[in-house]
């Protein structure tokens, strides 16, 4: 039982922001963990499943908002699935390293809201998501936030925006968008050279450690015109860690 402090207590209201729920079916579990993580890192709450039978367990515990399936998987496959959960009346988004014209309309014709062909750009199947999710008649949670503000900044990821302490604008590339991004995504994390190659394939991008490190120094120096604290941190031996605190907007 709680004592009595001789003080009124003030209730604080407690506001939860739903978010939407996106079940991934895909066999390669290196490809379920990568959408995982990166849409996750976009505010979505994910659920993964290797298999159709998978899948049907997931929807045992819980109603997605949105299904990303894989086309070619052992046993039942994405196409089959599909056509079983088009009923549902849930968007689903059909992954696929098939592209031929083809395959995308046997994609939509068994249900399918949207098809995307492997290899493909995280930020393109993000907004791919986001549209899908925005479609009219579609029961969703709110859609998560775009915004990150840190130490007087704030980053508009969806419209590609960076205010600065000031409120200015600070424009940057694609590359120095996306390497940004991958920081206030992941702060506090040591993020490598690797990591970070494939999160920040923006034009201006690179496969080699010494453009992530050129990359890095050009988004230093335009921080550091509006503020002079070390916002990146060199990790020696292991990459860089965004240092500031950051809370989603």
């Amino acid at each position: 039982m709680l004592q009595s402090c001789g003080m009124e207590r003030r209730k604080r209201k407690i506001v939860v922001t739903p978010r939407s729920t996106i079940l991934v079916v895909d066999d390669d579990a290196s490809i379920r963990d990568a959408i995982a993580e990166f849409l996750s890192g976009h505010g979505y709450a994910m659920l993964s499943a290797e298999n159709a039978t998978a899948c049907e367990r997931a929807l045992e515990q819980s109603t997605p908002d949105l299904f990303v399936l894989d086309v070619m998987m052992p046993g039942e496959d994405g196409l089959s699935l599909c056509r079983r959960l088009a009923p549902r009346g849930t968007p689903i988004l059909m992954l696929s390293a098939l592209d031929a014209l083809t395959d995308r309309i046997v994609g939509l014709e068994v249900g399918a809201w949207d098809y995307l062909t492997k290899p493909f750009e995280p930020r393109e199947l993000l907004a791919r998501v986001r549209a899908l999710l925005r479609r009219p008649g579609v029961a969703r949670a709110e859609e998560p936030d775009s915004g990150f503000a840190f130490a007087g900044w704030r980053l508009d990821v969806q419209e590609r925006r960076l205010r600065n302490p000031a409120g200015r604008l600070v424009a940057l590339s694609e590359g120095e968008h996306a390497l940004l991004t991958a920081f206030v995504e992941r702060p506090g994390r040591v993020l490598s050279r690797d990591m970070l190659i494939d999160l920040a394939r923006g034009s201006d991008a690179e496969p080699y450690d010494r453009a992530i490190d050129i990359a890095v120094s050009r988004l230093r120096r335009k921080l550091a015109e509006a503020d002079p604290a070390t916002l990146i941190e060199t990790v020696r031996g292991a990459g860089y860690r965004f240092a500031p605190s950051v809370r989603r907007e």
